[in-house]
């Protein structure tokens, strides 16, 4: 099961909850931040059909800022299979990321479309490789991710969350070669009482040029709406 999370995270595509069974004593076990953002089970108490929507930003100093739109669609699997079938639009237009549907899953799947689409845009402003941005972040979520219980406001409510934050390039031997794309830190807020399980995921590039508390560079958010339908 672990060897299959690295092998798909490596390339982008896993299909979340679709994992098979490991030997205890192949690998170590997974983190609390991986169980909590890739294996915990967010879509089974989801109506039968439902479509999540949530808004991504993107503002910073870098480049343009425009804001969009992903959604998931979820629906039953066939009789008798674990899991739901699940199908995101994220981003429209020549933004989209597209990566293949999962007819199983447990985990909610707009966790690996950000992930994959913030892999692309770091190798494009740094022309690094992607399956190496792909390892920083499996590799810290793994050993060096922060866990803490927060309570978020969705839908009226105070509700209990997690919020997993990770610096995957801060200790990263390599980061000589991208000092200015560098300091880059990511922050997901997972809930059991909000639709899907994800509330928020985001990732903030500071420049290290300038003082403390300067706008960064480029500041990307992706929320979940409370008008599912």
């Amino acid at each position: 099961m672990k060897h299959a999370f690295q092998s798909c995270l490596l390339a982008g595509l896993m299909a979340l909850g679709v994992l098979s069974a490991f030997a205890a004593d192949e690998v170590k076990p997974f983190s609390e931040a991986e169980k909590r953002l890739f294996l915990a089970d967010q879509l089974s108490a989801l109506p039968k059909t439902v479509t999540l929507n949530y808004k991504f930003s993107k503002t910073g100093t870098l480049e343009a800022n425009f804001e969009d739109m992903a959604t998931l669609k979820v629906a039953d699997a066939k009789s008798g299979v674990k899991g739901r079938v699940t199908h995101v639009n994220f981003l429209t237009g020549e933004r989209k990321i597209a990566l293949p549907d999962a007819g199983e899953a447990v985990g909610n799947p707009v966790v690996m479309f950000y992930l994959e689409r913030d892999i692309r845009e770091m190798h494009r402003i740094t022309n690094g490789s992607e399956n190496y941005y792909r390892k920083r972040i499996r590799l810290t979520l793994e050993d060096n991710a922060v866990v803490k219980p927060i309570t978020i406001h969705y839908a009226g409510a105070d509700v209990a969350a997690f919020e997993i934050t990770i610096d995957p390039y801060k200790d990263d031997p390599a980061r000589s070669r991208y000092t200015r794309f560098a300091n880059k830190l990511y922050s997901f807020i997972v809930s059991d009482h909000v639709p899907g399980g994800v509330y928020q995921m985001h990732s903030i590039m500071s420049d290290p040029q300038l003082p403390a508390g300067s706008k960064p560079m480029i500041d990307e958010l992706l929320t979940l709406q409370e008008n599912a339908q």
